[in-house]
């Protein structure tokens, strides 16, 4: 058997190495490292993947929410809605700009902002919301696009981990995930499901004036060159990556199909443990596309499952170990938007387990025969 890893990015590779190979040898024998024609040609695929009618492309999925938020209109002491279970770069961006981040709890089954947290949280100084459609399962928009709409808030989804996810709304129309709100924000990083090799992100909206104002703050606030007429900052997608992203966009329904065929054979495989763990729940309203596949162990035993599955040589990550409430950087500058317990129980008892492209089918039994030996 194979190594089990928790991102095979040299396996997923092999499967189109020359396809890759040609397309980065085109940009190195062009010379246009930056803003050549490949990153355009990778906008216009990215706009007819996702839906949205204009794609920004930048350096990376943290600035993306950052400039989302400079065009907001958003002024310091503003405050933006985050939830407390996540990754710290939308938090991170609302500090950097001296916005307050008010942070409410999330839902259990989804591991999503819990929309009734964020009505509650509401405030004369709540400007805007970031929700972020985490592991790969979309948020509630159709209940938070209703609060913002009746709220006047500006609405950022931090798209990160669920590219390709779909939202069903109760009319059954659909939407992939981050171009639902005002602004998507997009991550390239490795090992996200559309992943670069290095770092990458982009914009996605469907407004004209907005994405011409996003484009102008990637661009040093300039839409003529040497002509600033906002503050911006310098955030490009580099030419060869948007060179490696055309190709491997191509395989991102091949590679989403990969996930949920191996979050199926857990889910199926697993079933018999409930009384140990809680697999994650599908809800009606999304498509998931299992960026990570996280389980919640219970009876305080997640750190002792962590370490048997290591022995084993089973790769498993605690995503993630602290709420952002509890992280120094945000712990005197937030607002706090109602009790936050499902957060912190959630980091107590979170583990996401191997769910990339490449695994095969050995791996996946050994894993489960793994898991399932350690409570049985």
């Amino acid at each position: 058997m194979n190594p089990i890893q928790m991102v095979d990015l040299t396996g997923q590779y092999a499967a189109f190495s020359e396809e890759m190979d040609n397309a980065i040898l085109r940009v190195v024998r062009s010379g246009r490292y930056i803003n050549g024609l490949e990153v355009q040609t990778f906008a216009e695929a990215l706009s007819d993947y996702t839906g949205a009618r204009y794609i920004v492309p930048c350096a990376n999925g943290t600035d993306a929410l950052q400039i989302a938020l400079m065009a907001s209109g958003l002024t310091p002491g503003d405050e933006v809605i985050v939830p407390a279970f996540t990754y710290a770069a939308a938090v991170e961006a609302v500090a950097l700009l001296q916005l307050t981040p008010v942070i409410v709890d999330v839902e259990a089954e989804t591991f999503n902002i819990d929309a009734n947290k964020i009505r509650e949280a509401i405030s004369p100084k709540t400007k805007a919301i970031i929700p972020v459609h985490l592991f790969g399962q979309t948020a509630d928009m159709e209940t938070i696009l209703n609060i913002s709409s009746g709220n006047n808030l500006f609405v950022i989804e931090d798209n990160a981990q669920s590219i390709g996810s779909e939202f069903i709304f109760s009319n059954e129309t659909k939407k992939q995930a981050g171009t639902i709100g005002n602004v998507g924000a997009l991550s390239f990083f490795p090992t996200k499901n559309l992943g670069c090799y290095g770092d990458g992100g982009a914009m996605m909206t469907d407004d004209e004036a907005l994405a011409k104002k996003l484009k102008m703050i990637t661009q040093h606030g300039q839409a003529v060159k040497y002509h600033h007429q906002l503050i911006g900052c310098n955030s490009r997608l580099d030419t060869l990556q948007a060179a490696v992203l055309t190709v491997k966009l191509q395989y991102l329904d091949r590679f989403t199909d990969s996930r949920r065929n191996v979050a199926g054979f857990y889910l199926e495989q697993l079933a018999e443990l409930s009384e140990h763990i809680i697999l994650p729940s599908v809800q009606s309203y999304s498509t998931p596309v299992y960026n990570q596949f996280t389980i919640r162990v219970n009876h305080g035993k997640r750190d002792d499952l962590q370490a048997f599955l290591k022995d084993k040589k089973i790769p498993a990550i605690v995503y993630y170990p602290l709420p952002i409430h509890q992280q120094a950087a945000f712990r005197n500058i937030s607002r706090i938007g109602g009790d936050l317990s499902i957060s912190e129980n959630l980091c107590n008892s979170v583990l996401s387990l191997p769910v990339h492209t490449e695994l095969d089918h050995e791996q996946l039994n050994y894993i489960v025969e793994q898991i399932k030996s350690f409570f049985n």
